[in-house]
C-alpha cells in the first residue's frame, strides 16, 4: 500500500479474482486505509448520473480519497463514448496516486472492443500496466467445483 501500484487480476469467470480482491480490500481496510469498490458498469452509470446532476467533481473527489480502488468486471460491458471518457478520468486521476485492482476476463488486446473510443483503450491499458502487475487466475471454475445448487457438479 506504500507504492501506488496496480494489480490486474485476469482469468475466466469463477477462478477467484474477486475473492482475492476482496481479501486485499479487507486487509487494506483493517490496516486503516480507505477503500472504494465498484463494479465497472455501476461506476460508469454513477459517473454519468453525477455529470448530468452537476456532482461529478464530488464523485471524483470521493474516489480520490481512497488509498485503494477495486474496479471489478473490467471490460465485461461495453460503454458509450461518454462513459469511457468518464471512466478514463477515474483511472487517470488514480495513476501513480493510489493502488488500483482491476478484475477482468478479457485480455488487454481486446479492451478496445469495450470502449467506443479507440484512443481511450490504449491509454487506459498503459495506465493499468504502468506500475502494475498482471496476476493470472487459471484452473477450473471454483463455482463449478462447489456448486451451491443441489444435484450434479457443473463439470
Amino acid at each position: 500500500m506504500r507504492d501506488a501500484e496496480n494489480l490486474a487480476f485476469y482469468g475466466k469467470t469463477g477462478r477467484g479474482k474477486i475473492h482475492m480482491a476482496t481479501a486485499l480490500r479487507i486487509a487494506a481496510t483493517s490496516a486503516g486505509h480507505l477503500v472504494r469498490f465498484w463494479q465497472i458498469a455501476q461506476l460508469v452509470l454513477q459517473l454519468g448520473e453525477a455529470k448530468r446532476e452537476g456532482t461529478l467533481d464530488r464523485l471524483l473527489a470521493d474516489a480520490a480519497k481512497a488509498r485503494l480502488l477495486v474496479l471489478d468486471e473490467f471490460s465485461y460491458v461495453p460503454f458509450d463514448v461518454d462513459g469511457a471518457r468518464l471512466l478514463y478520468q477515474v483511472i487517470s486521476n488514480s495513476h501513480e496516486r493510489r493502488n488500483v485492482i482491476f478484475t477482468t476476463n478479457v485480455e488487454f488486446s481486446r479492451w478496445g472492443t469495450v470502449f467506443a473510443d479507440d484512443k481511450l483503450a490504449p491509454a487506459i491499458v498503459e495506465r493499468v500496466v504502468h506500475h502494475g502487475r498482471l496476476v493470472e487466475f487459471g484452473g477450473p471454475s471454483h463455482r463449478l467445483e462447489e456448486p451451491l445448487m443441489p444435484g450434479k457438479s457443473g463439470r
